[in-house]
């Protein structure tokens, strides 16, 4: 199971999260916040630290990718020419996360934020886990 993990407060990150749903047509990805027990289980599970609160976490087969790392591997699990985007993995990790850090660091002056999680509807309810 690949699960994504992401800042349930935060506007972008939901945004992002129904961009995936509606892309994920293998039905491959599962969603939490980061903010659920189960975020907070996994962030435990990992030995990730608290900073990690802020940033997107894919578990995918019992391995975990954080941040731009995460990105790429989303996108080329949705395949087609979103997969092509996986090329920008031969730049090195902190390079990519430089620039992710930046979107991470205003995320909420420039999308805005929630007071509470997202909450999905009925029909999208299987795709969450608690």
């Amino acid at each position: 199971m690949n699960v994504i993990l992401f800042d349930g407060v935060c506007n972008l990150c939901n945004g992002a999260v129904n961009w995936v749903i509606k892309l994920d047509k293998k039905n491959i990805f599962k969603f939490a916040s980061l903010q659920s027990a189960y975020g907070l289980q996994v962030i435990k599970n990992y030995n990730l630290s608290n900073q990690y609160l802020n940033t997107i976490v894919l578990v995918e087969s019992d391995k975990v990718y954080l941040r731009s790392v995460a990105v790429l591997r989303i996108l080329k699990g949705l395949g087609g020419i979103y997969s092509a985007a996986y090329i920008f993995i031969i730049i090195p990790t902190p390079i990519l996360n430089f620039f992710y850090n930046i979107v991470a660091k205003y995320r909420y002056r420039w999308f805005g934020k929630k007071d509470s999680c997202m909450v999905p509807d009925t029909a999208l309810k299987e795709k969450f886990i608690d």
